[in-house]
């Protein structure tokens, strides 16, 4: 695993050992930062599952402006914090903040927008993307114009709450990327 693009490319990641985390693909990462391009520069970026940390620090590595990364996992935690600093270095590394909180408290516990949300839980969680998504929405966490991609296993389904839609879904192998903004 690696950063595919931006100031940090071709870096190598890391990931917590274990069945608890799922790193996305490379293969999908760079679909999904090619489709976003455009929206990354200067962004604030939320992961709430982080995992390694691999999507915010991609976002990073593109130039978004700040991220938040959390994580229950304490290992998972630590892993984030030692591809940070690869990726961002000592002088950059406060650009993301990185939190050991469950999803729930991590959500509760934010004031401010975000113009990216990457919802990423491992894929036997599937009640996180509704539960998530309706805090999400309830806080107001996302910025007018924002974007949430939530990645899934090709075949789940998840609810959403009113006041979001589906924008646009593309499948990768077992793996689908569902955008998710504001309803118009």
């Amino acid at each position: 695993m690696r950063i595919i693009g931006g100031s940090a490319r071709g870096r190598r990641l890391f990931a917590p050992s274990g069945v608890n985390t799922r790193p996305t693909a490379d293969r999908v990462r760079e679909a999904l930062f090619n489709i976003l391009a455009a929206r990354i520069p200067g962004a604030r970026v939320l992961d709430p599952f982080g995992g390694s940390g691999a999507l915010a620090l991609e976002a990073l590595s593109r130039g978004a402006e700040r991220a938040v990364i959390g994580d229950k996992d304490p290992a998972a935690v630590n892993v984030i914090r030692r591809n940070a600093l690869s990726v961002l270095g000592e002088a950059e590394l406060p650009r993301a903040t990185i939190v050991c909180r469950d999803y729930r408290a991590l959500l509760a516990s934010l004031g401010e927008a975000f113009d990216l949300v990457f919802l990423d839980p491992p894929y036997r969680m599937e009640e996180a993307y509704t539960s998530a998504l309706e805090q999400l929405w309830q806080r107001n966490l996302l910025a007018p114009g924002g974007r949430i991609v939530a990645e899934r296993a090709a075949s789940g389904n998840f609810a959403l709450p009113v006041g979001l839609a589906i924008l646009d879904e593309r499948k990768y192998g077992d793996t689908r990327l569902v955008f998710i903004g504001r309803q118009e």
